[in-house]
């Protein structure tokens, strides 16, 4: 079992691999698909998945929790 220490540097870590994965991923994608923006408009487009992503991943994890729970 992790110790809260090691849940939230996994936790951060995973935040930082998903925000530079996002933002490259744009950088690639968007102009392939003839989406053009600078590149301060790509890191905030990047800030946002990166909070939905922690908000479905938070839910995800509760729900299992509770699953998990009432079994």
């Amino acid at each position: 079992m992790q110790s809260k220490k090691q849940s939230l540097i996994e936790s951060v870590v995973n935040i930082i691999i998903g925000y530079c994965v996002a933002v490259i991923s744009q950088l690639v994608v968007f102009p392939l698909v003839g989406i053009n923006c600078s590149f301060t408009t790509n890191l905030q487009i990047g800030i946002y998945f990166t909070i939905i992503s922690l908000i479905r991943s938070y839910c995800i994890r509760r729900l299992f929790n509770q699953i998990q729970l009432t079994n």
